[in-house]
């Protein structure tokens, strides 16, 4: 079981931002590969602290954490395998400035290292029925990515030699400052092309169709953000390719409506059957079920089917599905049919008379939400 992101850090859930930050430098600095060679419990731990900053560090995937746990980044994020040293160097070097002896370098290269570019990601919209969501389910997209084209060779920037930044000296009041910038020649890459195939931009890369599978876990959410690690637009050079961010939009069912993990499905009888009681077919994920309704069954009644409804994605089990039952009143009436409720409209067996376990539509609209 992973081990809980607050935890890692060594703070709790009200902490700020800047807690966050300052809590991720001491734990990567403890960790750093530097200080701990060839320590690989040092190094998983290293991994584990920017794994965490990067979920809490952004209020949307903190927001998300906090409400589904590490089953709201299944099939992609960090924790499924998309994070390794690159990722943790190119993306949160800026944080320890000169902790390491001036650039935090790519892993293998510590301590005045180049971070390897990080190629872009790409945003794709994955559309689901209700059934898919309840069950899980692999999905085959196409996408168009930038890959490096075949032949192509690059060497090392003349301009900044290889280390992706430019080093400035100037003079002012206070004496002289260095200052070190990304190489505009290599933008940081600290490699240009040495040789362009003719389908290659200036950057040595390619538009590519790619069939990628997506494995979407049971229980996710609209607007929910999954991450294939490694699957977005390749960098030049030796750098690592960026990320696939999939977007989940949930499609709306015929008959069932959904409300976190439970369903809500509106069941219509007519007045005969309410009297008499019946047997009824309902809609539910798993296909249709026959339920039963007693006799003298009221409108507003709701009746819950337990599990039925949409798995948790934190593994809480299942929601339920909860009937609502509606009496149908006709609008119109033939003679006959009016005569015998003209003749009901003063019988005591027709006069209202609810019990005490009966509970007002206030006190159900209560229930549901409470």
């Amino acid at each position: 079981m992973k081990q809980d992101y607050y935890e890692i850090l060594e703070i709790d859930k009200k902490s700020t931002t800047t807690e966050i930050k300052k809590a991720y430098r001491k734990q990567a600095i403890k960790y750093h590969p530097d200080k701990n060679p060839g320590n690989k419990e040092a190094e998983e731990r290293f991994k584990q602290a920017a794994e965490a900053y990067e979920v809490l560090s952004d209020p949307d995937k903190r927001a998300r954490y906090d409400q589904y746990g590490h089953a709201a980044f299944e099939g992609g994020g960090f924790g499924g395998g998309g994070m390794n040293m690159d990722d943790i160097f190119s993306q949160f070097g800026d944080i320890f400035g000169s902790a390491f002896g001036g650039g935090f370098g790519g892993f293998g290269g510590f301590g005045g290292g180049r971070a390897r570019v990080k190629g872009s990601n790409l945003r794709i919209r994955v559309k689901l029925n209700l059934e898919e969501i309840a069950n899980g389910v692999e999905k085959k997209v196409k996408v168009r990515r930038k890959v490096q084209a075949d032949g192509v060779t690059y060497k090392t920037c003349p301009t900044c030699h290889g280390s992706g930044q430019v080093t400035r000296i100037t003079n002012t009041i206070l004496g002289r400052m260095q200052t070190a910038t990304t190489c505009n020649h290599c933008n940081g890459a600290g490699q240009v092309i040495d040789h362009k195939p003719h389908d290659a931009d200036a950057q040595g890369l390619k538009v590519v169709e790619e069939t990628v599978s997506i494995k979407i876990p049971a229980g996710v959410v609209d607007g929910m953000q999954l991450k294939v690690g490694g699957k977005g637009n390749e960098a030049p050079g030796d750098g690592v390719p960026g990320d696939l961010l999939v977007a989940i939009e949930e499609l709306e069912h015929d008959t069932l409506k959904r409300e976190g993990d439970n369903l809500h499905f509106d069941l219509y009888v007519n007045i005969a059957e309410a009297i008499l009681g019946t047997s009824k077919e309902i809609d539910t994920i798993g296909g249709k079920v026959r339920i039963k309704l007693e006799e003298g069954i009221q409108s507003g009644k709701i009746l819950r089917l337990r599990g039925k409804g949409i798995p948790s994605i934190n593994g809480y089990g299942s929601g339920d599905l909860l009937v609502h039952v509606n009496v149908w009143t006709p609008k119109t009436l033939n003679k006959e049919q009016k005569e015998f409720f003209e003749r009901m409209i003063d019988d005591d067996n027709f006069r209202p008379n609810p019990e005490k376990s009966d509970k007002s539509f206030f006190e159900k609209v209560k229930d549901m939400f409470s």
